[in-house]
């Protein structure tokens, strides 16, 4: 395996067996895991996942984070990797993104590169730093401009021969561009391609059968977009057109790539949620990556689990309760359209509109329940649920682009054994999202 494969954390709540996409996931101390833009290393039976830790919602550098896992399931935080030095390229001032690590065979040593820059994004530099453990930490080089032209967004490739490679958006965020490292990992020796005018960030690569699939996201600031991928055979190009990894009207289901590992035959999506408001709160989201259709494709899945040995992926089943055939109160009133399951939703809720679907059956512990919903504001929405008349809690609901795209977002709940009565949008003065259906799952 090589050392930049990364592996898949199954969370969502410590000691959570399965996959869940946009769930609160928290590490074994029980505080919640601040690792975005994530890079991933496996040495040894230990799995290392570097990130952002956003904990003061800026996007100032605060800690390049590292979490340790032996079973894929419960992570624990380390010492921090990397943390500011007054004075330079790191301090608190500054911007420090996407760690990614390698492992540097030469040196026998471990190498990180991140994005470097100032607090306006106006030095568009990478930054590197090495270390003799995983965890580091990690002993500042420097940063610089690759090549004397800028970088912004930035990932690493490691290819089967141990050549690694920076993938980062240039020149004004225009030019994207694939240059080769030295043999120490420390500096770029030389430019292998370019895609001129392709307008791409947050990169990852998959090497597949020879060929190489690049992932990006166009430049839309925290906003989502739909991610694209590109294919090769060699890193020096040429690259193909790119195409859509998810229906565009998704935004790649509101997420952004931050990377991408294969897994067997097929591969994961592993991408951020940002919340630029509340950066802490930005959520992961991770998606089996298939390519059965012989390109790859993300499986939007609520509920998964993974067999990293065996390289396999299993989706959860759930029993769906559509919204419309549920209970409806106040100013709450059905809506039709193509976009809604069966062409239909509950809308018009919060603000004293609601809808409880009865007889959603429940094995008698907590649940993970997915709320599929459409948010066509520009702004992001937000639903209680409550229990068989009990405490509500509070959901958020991102904005989906339009009132006919639907997404989905996660809710455990606890649930009787038998027939139980959810409540939407009870309580609330502000208006939640449409509410299309909800799948009840058992896997956990």
């Amino acid at each position: 395996m090589s050392w930049f494969l990364t592996l898949l954390a199954v969370l969502g709540v410590v000691q959570a067996a399965v996959i869940v996409p946009g769930a609160t996931w928290t590490d074994t101390s029980g505080n919640v895991i601040q690792a975005h833009g994530g890079g991933f290393l496996k040495v040894g039976s230990t799995f290392y996942w570097f990130g952002e830790d956003k904990t003061l919602n800026s996007a100032l550098f605060r800690a390049v984070s590292c979490y340790t896992s032996t079973d894929l399931v419960s992570w624990s935080r380390q010492n921090d990797a990397l943390t500011p030095i007054s004075g330079t390229m790191i301090s608190t001032s500054n911007i420090v993104e996407r760690p990614k690590v390698l492992f540097n065979t030469n040196n026998q040593e471990y190498v990180m590169w991140f994005h470097s820059d100032s607090s306006n994004y106006g030095a568009a530099m990478v930054g590197v730093a090495t270390a003799k453990t995983p965890c580091g930490p990690y002993t500042y080089k420097g940063s610089f401009q690759p090549l004397g032209a800028q970088s912004r967004d930035m990932g690493l490739f490691q290819d089967d021969d141990g050549t690694a490679y920076l993938l980062y958006a240039s020149d004004n965020n225009q030019n994207f561009k694939v240059s080769r490292l030295d043999a120490n990992y420390y500096n770029v020796t030389q430019q292998a391609s370019v895609l001129s005018g392709s307008t791409l960030e947050s990169p990852g690569i998959i090497k597949k059968n020879g060929a190489y699939y690049l992932f990006a996201s166009h430049t839309t600031g925290w906003d989502p977009n739909p991610n694209k991928f590109f294919k090769a055979t060699s890193l020096s190009g040429p690259w193909s057109a790119q195409a859509d990894i998810a229906p565009q009207a998704t935004r790649t289901y509101f997420s952004q790539n931050a990377f991408d590992m294969p897994l067997g035959s097929n591969g994961i999506y592993m991408g951020d949620r940002w919340r630029p408001s509340l950066l802490g709160s930005s959520r992961y989201i991770w998606y089996p990556l298939s390519w059965t259709s012989g390109s790859p494709q993300i499986v939007a899945a609520d509920v998964w689990s993974v067999n990293i040995a065996a390289g396999t992926y299993t989706v959860a089943t759930g029993t769906s309760y559509e919204a419309e055939n549920g209970a409806l109160s106040g100013s709450s009133q059905i809506l039709t359209g193509s976009g809604f399951s069966g062409g239909r939703a509950a809308g018009w809720l919060g603000n004293g509109g609601s809808v409880t679907i009865n007889n959603v059956q429940g094995v008698g512990r907590d649940q993970w329940v997915a709320l599929y919903y459409a948010n066509g504001d520009s702004t992001w929405r937000n639903t209680t649920v409550s229990v068989n008349g009990g405490p509500s809690v509070m959901v958020d609901q991102p904005n989906t682009g339009n009132g006919q795209t639907v997404l989905s977002v996660p809710v455990k709940l606890n649930l009787r054994n038998g027939a139980n009565s959810i409540t939407f949008s009870n309580g609330q003065s502000n208006y939640a999202a449409d509410l299309d259906k909800i799948i009840v799952y058992t896997a956990n």
